[in-house]
């Protein structure tokens, strides 16, 4: 079955060239102008993923994002027509799924909503679980959950969770996570990953500010710890 993608962009010059491209390649896809208008299209039908632009005529991009979000756990890819670090963070802040820069090819956009499409698939039912005391990371279902109870992430942070706790006890830096989560290099000075990082902490740990789980490692990255005090 064909993949269903929603384009909110005003530039109708752009839109119509992503639509005909993405088209071609089996995607069914349905631009909408404005804000509103995506949200009402939302409102009627489902989609697979969606393409927000953050300059829009009548919302925000970001407000747009943000009230998607508290809908539906939809993936989402921003464009930013500056490209620039603060638009990326607030994005990814809000719950988008991945950003691209204007102007980007159409090959470039179609790989990146195949692999937060792919992102979003359920997994073998053997893999489902992982378990680190009142963790529970479900594969199966997408989930994670602290004392039962599910904690919101986009699926690109799940990921990254996945990611990390499969390599629990290992220091993994921002490029080896990167590679892992999306299969593709990433620029050592691109920051992104540090706020999904701070997202996670803020939907798993006790205390973000102080976390037990996810460790930075100054200068190395990221390590996943095996165990907290706590679940002794």
């Amino acid at each position: 079955m064909a993949e269903r993608l929603l384009i909110i962009d005003d530039d109708a010059r752009l839109a119509a060239m992503v639509s005909d491209y993405l088209g071609a390649a089996g995607f069914v896809v349905e631009c909408r102008a404005t804000g509103r208008e995506g949200l009402a299209a939302l409102e009627r039908s489902g989609f697979d993923a969606i393409v927000l632009d953050v300059m829009l005529p009548d919302i925000d991009g970001f407000e747009v994002c943000r009230m998607i979000r508290a809908r539906a756990p939809t993936p989402i890819l921003m464009l930013t027509a500056r490209g620039e670090e603060t638009d990326r963070i607030v994005g990814l802040e809000i719950g988008a799924d991945d950003y691209l820069p204007k102007p980007f090819s159409p090959r470039e956009l179609q790989a990146r909503l195949r692999a937060i499409l792919r992102r979003g698939r359920p997994v073998a039912v053997e893999d489902a679980a992982l378990r680190f005391g009142r963790l529970e990371i479900d594969r199966a279902s997408r989930l994670a959950r602290v004392d039962g109870v599910e904690k919101t992430l986009t699926s690109f942070q799940f990921d990254l969770l996945v990611a990390l706790a499969d390599h629990a006890g290992r220091v993994l830096n921002r490029e080896r996570l990167m590679d892992l989560v999306k299969g593709e290099d990433v620029d050592a000075l691109d920051r992104s990953i540090d706020v999904h990082i701070s997202r996670i902490r803020s939907a798993i740990e006790d205390d973000p500010k102080h976390p037990r789980r996810i460790i930075t490692v100054r200068g190395a990255g990221y390590v996943f710890a095996r165990r907290q005090d706590e679940e002794r």
